[in-house]
């Protein structure tokens, strides 16, 4: 009698190794920083509550509000859409092409990049995703495997780029005595970079802080990246939210833009998002900028583009990159998009 108990004893407690959950010993991890504040709003019935968590716009009444230029374009769409196949591995070309045209089409340097095809892009799952693609682009790519990144910076930065395979590293950015810039202390730290160094670039509308630099900073600031050689990577998720008017935006952009055009910088990457100033959070459409030495460098680096953005998606979401292909090429519903920034805004 005790044998068999002992056999079924053991066979139990073997079993129960044997069948013992793989995910067992998987740890509860902590609320997303951001996103974790909504479920803790969602749960709150203060009636008078307000949620300062997740970026998205809301009306007078705290509901969400989708832009009129969105609807339009999606009334548009409705009436002449005429596929929901995939779309190719770096996206719409009709959408690349626009994003092309808006970015760097508004200045003659921007123009001139153009024109010498040193401008690679693609679509991205909005900033996130681009920016992701970038970290996996630079770390396979780049000789330089370290970032350095603001501080403070979006809580979401340094997760994409280490989940690259990146290393980070923050450079002083934000003085809290004064609550401006600490203009020193960010050049001398960007001063101490190694050559090949990537830098992390809010183009405007700092998060966390809303700080930017000024446009004379922003010339000494890139002065420093062209003479230690660093590699800047733009991050532009609020372009149009600074001035109220997105082609005023891009002020920064243009000066990197003139950068590579006259030959003081070889390359930066932009990545850039419709989430904020087209309300499309949900929608995920978003664009990267690679930029290159000439033409020849350019179709290489696409391809190598599309090799690392196969495996990460595929090929990203048509239906947001649509709307966003309508408002750029709807004269009227681009000028009520305009408006709609300045509503946003002001």
């Amino acid at each position: 009698m005790l044998r068999t108990s002992f056999k079924s004893t053991s066979a139990l407690a073997f079993a129960a190794r044997r069948y013992q959950s793989a995910w067992a010993n998987v740890k509860k991890a902590p609320a997303d920083k951001i996103l974790g504040l909504t479920t803790l709003f969602q749960a709150d019935e203060n009636p008078n509550k307000i949620n300062l968590g997740v970026g998205a716009y809301r009306d007078n009444a705290g509901k969400p509000w989708i832009l009129p230029s969105v609807k339009a374009a999606e009334e548009l769409l409705s009436k002449t859409e005429v596929s929901k196949e995939y779309v190719p591995i770096v996206g719409s070309p009709k959408f690349n092409e626009l994003i092309k045209k808006v970015l760097y089409g508004n200045d003659p340097n921007g123009q001139k990049l153009l024109a010498d095809e040193r401008v690679v892009t693609a679509q991205g799952i909005s900033g996130t995703g681009s920016l992701r693609v970038i970290g996996e682009f630079v770390r396979t790519f780049h000789n330089v495997k370290n970032v350095l990144v603001p501080k403070p910076t979006w809580a979401n930065h340094i997760a994409i780029l280490e989940k690259s395979g990146l290393t980070t590293e923050q450079y002083t950015y934000y003085d809290y005595a004064t609550n401006s810039l600490d203009e020193a202390g960010l050049l001398a730290d960007l001063n101490k970079a190694a050559p090949g160094t990537v830098v992390l670039l809010h183009a405007c509308c700092h998060n966390p802080t809303g700080v930017d630099p000024e446009l004379e900073q922003w010339d000494k600031i890139l002065d420093v990246i062209t003479e230690k050689k660093l590699l800047p990577v733009l991050d532009m998720a609020y372009q149009g939210f600074r001035s109220g008017n997105p082609i005023d935006d891009l002020a920064i952009l243009f000066k990197f833009s003139e950068a590579a055009a006259t030959g003081k910088l070889d390359n930066f990457l932009l990545s850039q998002s419709f989430a904020k100033n087209m309300g499309l959070y949900g929608e995920r459409v978003g664009s990267l900028s690679i930029i290159t030495s000439g033409s020849e460098e350019s179709v290489r680096v696409k391809s190598q583009l599309e090799k690392v953005i196969r495996p990460l998606y595929s090929s990203p979401p048509s239906h947001g990159s649509k709307l966003v292909e309508i408002i750029f090429s709807d004269e009227a519903i681009y000028g009520q998009w305009l408006k709609d920034v300045k509503v946003i805004t002001h």
